[in-house]
């Protein structure tokens, strides 16, 4: 029981540092489809673009 307090502390720690950062991480996902985009020559634009859709989805909202 303690373990799993511990480590939903741990989680919700997290997720509060994600919130307060969200703007940032945001750009790291935009930098990193774009730095996907050009080593594959964009062959794999919409399978990208879907995956910092969802990358960003999972950030939690700005508190």
């Amino acid at each position: 029981m303690k373990l799993t307090g511990a480590a939903k502390a741990l989680v919700d720690k997290g997720m509060e540092a994600a919130s307060k950062n969200a703007d940032k991480i945001e750009n790291a996902i935009d930098k990193t489809a774009a730095a996907a985009e050009t080593k594959t020559g964009g062959k794999l634009t919409s399978q990208i673009q879907r995956a910092a859709f969802a990358a960003k989805r999972a950030i939690p909202p700005k508190k």
